[in-house]
């Protein structure tokens, strides 16, 4: 059988890996990996492909089709010039640093050769259990999978730096899962994610070394890094290992601040979930912005501290910055510039954020304070009722700068992305009119026509986003067998900035029903 899949197995081929090769947790030392070999399943059902990125790595919709396929993407068959294995890693997870982490419920399969000469990894989430598994037992959920699968593609078509998703499958076997663990566990069809990215390094492959004073691996690690993902930057030495670490820096801030246009949380903002080439990675509890809200975080977890809540992802970036800039210091030994890259991020987010908000405001160019003074309003008066982050900002390309518009007529334009209007008391209706009106001033001060403003919004606020609600409509149809609605939303999310007019109900607000509705509202790391 001819499998059109070129494997360059760099990683494992140029860094030292764990001397057991048995699969039992424990921890590795002195590693970058373990070889281990997924779990084989009982009868693996393709739910999903992603056809994009099976032409990216060079399968057609036959090979797609295939019983190979399904057997090599659940894990049940490792092919020619595959080499799987689990990274070994760690991380600050809330705050507080945890130790060894790892690929716990992740298994690279290798690398393959992409049709453009780039190197994939292809990774599969849920594949049965790794050294780094703990007192878990490595295997993933349909649900937990088709938000990812979902997720990272519908990212992608946002234009948020994010890893991929080539495939979904069934294992035709339950997994245990105490959703939100509160005592009740259930049996869950159990499935496993293909993700696919240029490389699934994150910032605490780096902290475990270095926290371990393993300095001889943490610098192979990373010259390896520079010198496949960053080979721009020129052969590894002291200044090139700098000007890495303030791109890692500047390419966090572009991230984040692509979350924040389309109003999308993590969730879980832990260094072992940021990668360092600024991808957007492991999609567990995330959600979107319903109801404007800054504090919202999607995750039970942190429903307290609300450590990782939407308004919180720029200064939680730039602390994870600051625990990788300490671990990468140890091979440096000297961090003048590392600081100054430190206390630059800020200044790299305001200026990718006001430029971004400019987009969505439909704005030549960001003009300073006064606009700045006019986007921290706006966001003020985003949270005096809740309004529909999405709907708003789309609407607001609808104005017409050469109209005459009444109180009632601009209120009137942004109207739908409202929740509730009897809470709207006159004092509140008062200030969104007031700075609507600001805006219109604002608008008809630029040289720019009507038609090239609404483009410039349109293709910065999106129409379509994965709501909470639409994953989990999607979910528990699957769960039931009837996997149309995973296909209709990849489907939908692949052009997020078009009308589709024939899909005009996947714009709408969150209805009441889903406010509490598990899997809509909040979610936990096992979800």
């Amino acid at each position: 059988m001819n499998i059109p899949l070129k494997f360059n197995n760099r990683f494992v081929e140029q860094l030292p890996a764990d001397s057991d090769k048995s699969s039992t947790p424990r921890q590795v030392f002195g590693a970058c990996y373990s070889l281990v070999e997924p779990t084989k399943v009982a009868e693996p059902t393709v739910v999903g492909v992603s056809s994009e990125v099976a032409s990216l790595i060079g399968l057609t919709e036959k090979d797609t089709r295939s019983r190979w396929f399904a057997e090599t993407f659940v894990g049940n068959r490792v092919i020619d010039g595959m080499q799987p294995f689990a990274m070994c890693y760690g991380g600050h997870q809330f705050g507080h640093w945890a130790g060894q982490l790892g690929d716990g419920r992740a298994i690279n399969l290798g690398e393959v050769v992409d049709v453009d000469g780039c190197n994939q990894t292809l990774q599969l989430k849920g594949a049965g259990l790794t050294p780094y598994s703990r007192t878990a037992d490595g295997l993933a959920v349909l649900r937990s999978s088709i938000r990812e699968f979902l997720c990272s593609e519908a990212m992608h078509h946002l234009g948020v730096p994010t890893t991929r998703a080539l495939s979904i499958i069934l294992t035709g076997e339950k997994v245990m899962r105490d959703m939100f663990y509160d005592g009740h566990p259930e049996l869950e069809p159990g499935a496993v994610v293909c993700r696919v990215a240029p490389s699934f390094l994150r910032l605490g492959n780096y902290q475990l070394l270095a926290a371990r004073q393993e300095r001889t691996i943490l610098k192979q690690l990373i010259d390896f890094t520079i010198r496949h993902d960053f080979p721009h930057l020129g052969e590894p030495c002291i200044e090139v290992y700098e000007q890495w670490f303030d791109e890692v820096c500047r390419r966090t801030a572009d991230m984040v601040v692509h979350w924040m246009r389309v109003g999308f949380v993590h969730g879980v903002m832990n260094t072992d979930n940021i990668s360092v080439l600024g991808l957007t990675i492991d999609y567990g509890p995330y959600g979107w912005l319903e109801g404007y809200d800054p504090h919202w975080t999607p995750n039970t977890t942190d429903s307290e501290g609300r450590r990782y809540s939407f308004g919180n992802q720029p200064k939680v970036a730039q602390w994870n910055l600051y625990q990788f800039a300490n671990a990468i210091a140890l091979i440096i030994e000297r961090t003048e510039n590392l600081e100054k890259s430190i206390n630059q991020f800020a200044s790299y987010y305001e200026e990718k954020s006001q430029k971004m908000y400019a987009g969505k405001l439909g704005w030549e160019n960001h003009q300073g304070d006064s606009d700045q003074k006019l986007i921290s309003e706006l966001f003020e008066i985003l949270c005096l009722a809740e309004t529909d982050m999405t709907i708003f900002f789309r609407l607001l390309s609808q104005f017409k700068s050469t109209k005459n518009y009444t109180d009632e007529e601009l209120f009137q334009t942004v109207e739908p992305a409202y929740y509730n209007l009897t809470a709207l008391d006159e004092s509140t209706r008062k200030k969104v009119i007031n700075w609507l009106k600001k805006y219109f001033e604002r608008i008809q001060q630029q040289n720019l026509d009507d038609e090239s403003r609404r483009a410039i919004m349109n293709a910065v606020n999106p129409k379509y986003v994965l709501r909470n609600y639409l994953t989990q409509v999607a979910i528990d149809k699957a769960t039931k067998g009837d996997f149309s609605e995973v296909e209709k939303l990849l489907t939908i999310m692949q052009n997020p900035y078009d009308e589709q007019p024939e899909y005009e109900d996947y714009n709408k607000k969150r209805p009441e029903w889903a406010r509490f509705k598990a899997g809509c509202s909040m979610l936990s790391c096992s979800s």
